[in-house]
């Protein structure tokens, strides 16, 4: 699923943001960006996985499956935000709490744009309204629901779209 920030008007990200290819070095940092984000935006969601659990899953898993952007700012290589991509699924969209509304999310997000340029697609919790303002203000659309049956989390979900 996905959180990027809060739906609010974002101001612009600052000139130290860079986004780079994830490595596999990435994989703590980008747990800790994971577990931050989803207990600061969606903390109704069960915690069905230890954090070892969810650093496995990031490692063997995302970044070995998926296309992985990250987002560096302020500390050197300090990693605040990451994106995944399968084929046309924008699988993964995270940034830690403290960055959000500094547009780190709409660059990553660009960047997901340019390496799926014909169409992307994404689910994200229909409770995460945050995410869904931001995906609305990008041109998505809404183009399912469902009750959460699709999901381990058990959390009625959104099927949002973005063809330019």
């Amino acid at each position: 699923m996905t959180d990027p920030h809060d739906g609010r008007p974002a101001g612009p990200a600052t000139q130290q943001t860079a986004v780079r290819v994830a490595a596999a070095a990435d994989a703590a940092e980008i747990t800790s960006v994971f577990l931050a984000s989803r207990a600061a935006a969606m903390p109704y969601l069960p915690k069905l996985h230890t954090d070892e659990e969810t650093r496995w899953w990031i490692e063997h898993i995302v970044l070995t499956g998926h296309r992985v952007w990250v987002a560096t700012d302020g500390e050197p290589g300090r990693v605040v935000g990451f994106a995944a991509l399968d084929g046309e699924l924008l699988a993964h969209l995270y940034l830690l709490p403290d960055v959000r509304r500094r547009g780190i999310g709409s660059v990553l997000l660009a960047v997901v744009r340019a390496a799926s340029p014909d169409r992307l697609r994404l689910h994200v919790f229909q409770r995460n309204t945050a995410a869904v303002a931001f995906y609305r203000r990008h041109g998505f659309r809404l183009v399912a629901t469902d009750d959460g049956s699709r999901n381990e989390e058990r959390e009625p979900d959104a099927t949002f779209e973005w063809v330019p």
